[in-house]
């Protein structure tokens, strides 16, 4: 897909960050070299990581719904949820007058029938499921018109309807509850008997039933409530792929093809199992690939703490933090408002699903600390400068930015002179 420019606010760029990844993108412009950049404060320095923050699917549709709102003063303008997964995105946005119809999970919070056909509905970036398409068009609102849907789910969407023209079933590695998987599950569904499932061990599951190792019975028990109705494990799988999530770790995507694939020629033989399973690594986001892959380059730099800055419901950054922390303590924080001091920190904990408060965080004390921080693919750069400040603020004695900075600035100058 060739990179086109977008028009994203000035608020939400970044006079730190940015100029790291510009002297990154003239030095390396074919991304191959995957260490992190390490801006050396003195006290402390911070590694960034070669990829991370907004990515295309995000900017795409920040572009789209901003010049909405600049091009129809005075109409009414909804989303039909969050657009992306980043509070400070969102907030702004309904600031402007943008209403938001529906909750995350699906919750209804303005009745689709009190629509009317001058009403503007811009499709988030996870698009949206078939039924709430034709919703909006019975009152007379084109779905189409103001789309934001990231191109890389639509691949997911486009992969999975030439599969269902096959015959094929679809196996969809992602959380259920997610607005892109339900949207794909409703797109899926509408050409394929269709399952869920979450992680590696909900597949090795699936694997046992398809190999009769388990009961039938089962199938119900975990996946009842997320497949398409009267789903046959033994009928339905005879042919079948597995698509994702694109915000799931490609990793563990991976590991749920070799699952199913391996439980699949072993029922109907190695020789068949091209036959019976579809190839569908080609549609594994690029983005979230080499997001991925730069936090496992960052955490091999073997960091001290790690901070990654995010929506507390975004999945993809949730994944960055699940690399980070098997490396070193890691904070989940949505922006800079998180820490006031390096006693105490509010983060994030993906595991319990709540905010925790932790204590003396940030070992000031400790000669030559390394941070490691990041941001989820929806996470504005300037967010990430923001954190990146506040815990320069506590080392009073340490470098200043534009010291720092302007290597990296000159290489900027030097490209564009």
């Amino acid at each position: 897909m060739a990179r086109k420019e977008f028009d994203i606010p000035a608020m939400y760029q970044s006079p730190v960050i940015r100029k790291v990844k510009e002297a990154n993108q003239i030095t390396d412009p074919r991304k191959k070299d995957l260490a992190p950049t390490e801006l050396d404060f003195g006290p402390v320095s911070f590694l960034i990581p070669r990829h991370f923050g907004f990515c295309y699917g995000v900017e795409n549709a920040i572009d789209i719904a901003y010049r909405t709102i600049e091009e129809n003063p005075g109409r009414d303008i909804y989303l039909l949820s969050e657009m992306i997964h980043n509070p400070t995105v969102n907030e702004d946005l309904q600031k402007r007058g943008v209403k938001f119809l529906f909750e995350t999970d699906g919750t209804e919070r303005i009745p689709i029938n009190s629509l009317n056909s001058d009403d503007i509905v811009i499709v988030p970036a996870f698009g949206t499921t078939l039924e709430i398409q034709e919703k909006l068009q019975e009152r007379g609102i084109n779905p189409y018109q103001y789309n934001t849907t990231c191109p890389f789910v639509e691949k997911v969407w486009r992969r999975g309807n030439q599969l269902g023209k096959k015959g094929y079933s679809l196996v969809i590695h992602g959380k259920h509850r997610h607005e892109e998987t339900r949207a794909t599950f409703s797109h899926s569904a509408d050409h394929s008997p269709v399952v869920v499932v979450l992680n590696p061990e909900e597949a090795r599951i699936l694997a046992e039933i398809l190999t009769e190792k388990r009961p039938i019975e089962e199938f119900d028990i975990y996946f009842g409530y997320k497949s398409t109705e009267g789903f046959n494990p033994l009928k339905d799988l005879e042919y079948f792929g597995v698509i994702n999530q694109t915000t799931m770790l490609a990793t563990e995507t991976q590991e749920v093809m070799e699952i199913l694939k391996k439980a699949a020629a072993e029922r109907f033989g190695q020789e068949n199992v091209l036959k019976h399973f579809a190839d569908t690594s080609d549609t594994l986001c690029y983005a979230t690939n080499e997001n991925q892959s730069a936090t496992y380059a960052l955490a091999g730099a073997k960091p001290d703490i790690a901070i990654v800055v995010g929506g507390y419901n975004s999945s993809n950054t949730m994944h960055l933090v699940e690399i980070l922390e098997h490396h070193c303590p890691t904070f989940h924080v949505r922006d800079a408002g998180e820490f006031d001091s390096p006693s105490e920190i509010r983060h994030f904990d993906q595991w319990e699903k709540e905010v925790l408060i932790t204590d003396n965080w940030l070992p000031v004390e400790q000669k030559r600390l390394r941070i490691a921080i990041t941001s989820g693919a929806s996470c504005p750069d300037v967010l990430v400068d923001e954190v990146l400040l506040k815990v320069l603020s506590f080392y009073p004695h340490s470098k200043d930015v534009e010291t720092v900075i302007k290597p990296y600035e000159e290489k900027g100058i030097e490209e564009t002179g």
